[in-house]
C-alpha cells in the first residue's frame, strides 16, 4: 500500500496565490468584456536590462561551438558569480562573507522552502504574522505542526506584526529555534533599523536560535540609514542564513537566479548538544537534489554586477518605485492607512473590513486585482497588499479606477 503524507492534508484549503487566480479566472469567465489590471501577485512587467540579455546572448552562442560549450556546471554555481555575489553584495558592505559561502539556486521561495530539511523534526519555529506562506506551508509539510485552528497552526510561535509595531515583530517571549524574518518585508513593506536586527542577532546568540533572514527585496531600500543585508550586524554570520532573489533586482521571475548564503561559521547542534556546521549539510543536500542554474542565466545574472548592469537595474527599481509612490499617493488621498512603497515594491494597506471581502469588491466594480491580507495571517484581516509590479499605463488606470469605487 502506497502510503501519502497526511501532513498535506492540514494545509489550508489551497495557496493563496492559486485561490486569487482561481476567482480572477472565474470573473473573467463571466466578464470577458471588462480588462482586468493585477496589482496583486508580484510578477514583473519590464524586460530584462539590456547587459543581462547581451551577456545571455553571448554565453548561448558559447554552446553554439564545441570548444565553449558547457554541460554540466558546479552545483553550487560558477566561481564568476560567486565570486561577483561576495564582492558587491556583502564585502562593499563590510560584511564578511566569502564566496564559496554562497549557493545559487533557481529561487529563493525554493531555498527557503528547502532550507527546513537541514534540521531536527522537533523544532520551535517563529513565523511572522502576516507571512510570506511559504515559510508556515512548508513546515505543515514536513509534520512539524499541528492542525490548523483559527486560521493558525498549533506547534507555530507566531511573532504579531501590527501598526503598533510597525510591523516589525517583537523578541519572542519564549525561546525558539528557528526564526523566519523578511526585510523589507512581504507582505507588509516593512523595513528594519540596524538597531531592530542586532536585537535579533543578540537573541539569537544567546538563545542558540537561528535566522532564516529572507532578503529577497533589498534592491528597494533607499534610506541609506537601512541595511540591505543581516550580515552587517555583528556576530549575525554565527547566527543566520540569508535569501537573495535576482527576481526582481532584474526581472528574473521567469529567468530564475537566486541565492543563499551559509557561512561556515555557522553552527546547528546535535540532540547531545555538539556543535555542527551548516555549511557542509546545505551543500551536500544542494549538491544531491540540484544540478545547478543554466550557464546562461548565470551569465546574465553576473552582468548584474557590471556597470552597465549596475545602472541598468537600479533603473528598473527605481521604476517600481515610481509606481509605488503613485500608489501610495493615491490611497493616502483616499483616506487610508498604510505601510510600504518606499523601501519596498509593496503597499500594505489597511481597509478596515474583511480582506476577502474587499478584495472582491475591488476585482467586481474595478477590475483590478490585489491580494487580500488575511491570506498572510490571522493579523493580515483587514488589509490588502496592492503590487507596484506593473506598467506605468496600467498603475495610472488602476488609480482612476480607485478613485472612482472608493
Amino acid at each position: 500500500m502506497i502510503r501519502v503524507n497526511e501532513n498535506f492534508a492540514k494545509l489550508q484549503s489551497s495557496y493563496l496565490f492559486s485561490e486569487i487566480a482561481k476567482r480572477v479566472k472565474a470573473y473573467q469567465a463571466e466578464h470577458p468584456d471588462k480588462r482586468v489590471i493585477r496589482l496583486g501577485i508580484g510578477d514583473v512587467t519590464e524586460p530584462l536590462p539590456p547587459a543581462c540579455i547581451e551577456a545571455l546572448h553571448k554565453a548561448v552562442d558559447e554552446l553554439a561551438s564545441r570548444a565553449t560549450f558547457r554541460g554540466y556546471g558546479p552545483e553550487q554555481g560558477y566561481d564568476f558569480l560567486r565570486e561577483a555575489i561576495a564582492r558587491n553584495d556583502f564585502q562593499s558592505r563590510g560584511a564578511a562573507i566569502e564566496p564559496d559561502e554562497v549557493f545559487v539556486s533557481d529561487g529563493a521561495k525554493c531555498d527557503t522552502a528547502n532550507i527546513q530539511e537541514l534540521f531536527a523534526q522537533k523544532l520551535t519555529i517563529a513565523v511572522p504574522d502576516p507571512v510570506y506562506p511559504v515559510y508556515v506551508d512548508t513546515n505543515v509539510m514536513a509534520g512539524r505542526t499541528g492542525t490548523c485552528t483559527k486560521g493558525r497552526y498549533k506547534g507555530l510561535v507566531y511573532l504579531e506584526c501590527t501598526e503598533a509595531n510597525g510591523f516589525v515583530p517583537a523578541l519572542p517571549e519564549q525561546p525558539v529555534d528557528v526564526i523566519y524574518l523578511c526585510f523589507p518585508n512581504n507582505p507588509t513593506g516593512a523595513t528594519a533599523t540596524r538597531e531592530q536586527l542586532a536585537a535579533w542577532v543578540r537573541y539569537a546568540r544567546e538563545n542558540r536560535a537561528l535566522i532564516l533572514f529572507d532578503a529577497a527585496y533589498e534592491a528597494f531600500i533607499r534610506d541609506p540609514a537601512l541595511p540591505h543585508s543581516i550580515y552587517e550586524i555583528e556576530g549575525a554570520r554565527d547566527v543566520a542564513i540569508e535569501f537573495r532573489s535576482y527576481s526582481k533586482t532584474a526581472g528574473f521571475t521567469g529567468t530564475r537566479c537566486a541565492f543563499t548564503v551559509v557561512p561556515k561559521t555557522l553552527m546547528g547542534y546535535t540532540r547531545k548538544g555538539e556543535s555542527v556546521p551548516l555549511h557542509p549539510l546545505w551543500n551536500r543536500r544542494h549538491t544531491t537534489k540540484f544540478n545547478g542554474v543554466s550557464y546562461p542565466v548565470q551569465r546574465a545574472t553576473e552582468a548584474v554586477y557590471s556597470p552597465a548592469g549596475k545602472e541598468q537595474t537600479r533603473a528598473l527599481v527605481d521604476f517600481y518605485l515610481g509606481n509605488a509612490a503613485l500608489i501610495r499617493a493615491t490611497l493616502k488621498e483616499l483616506g487610508f492607512s498604510l505601510t510600504g512603497g518606499d523601501n519596498s515594491p509593496y503597499i500594505w494597506v489597511n481597509v478596515g473590513k474583511d480582506s476577502w471581502k474587499f478584495f472582491d469588491r475591488l476585482l467586481k466594480r474595478a477590475q483590478v486585482v490585489t491580494t487580500p491580507g488575511a491570506g498572510f495571517g490571522r493579523c493580515g484581516q483587514g488589509f490588502i497588499r496592492i503590487s507596484a509590479f506593473n506598467s506605468r499605463e496600467n498603475v495610472e488606470e488602476a488609480m482612476r479606477r480607485l478613485r472612482k469605487v472608493l
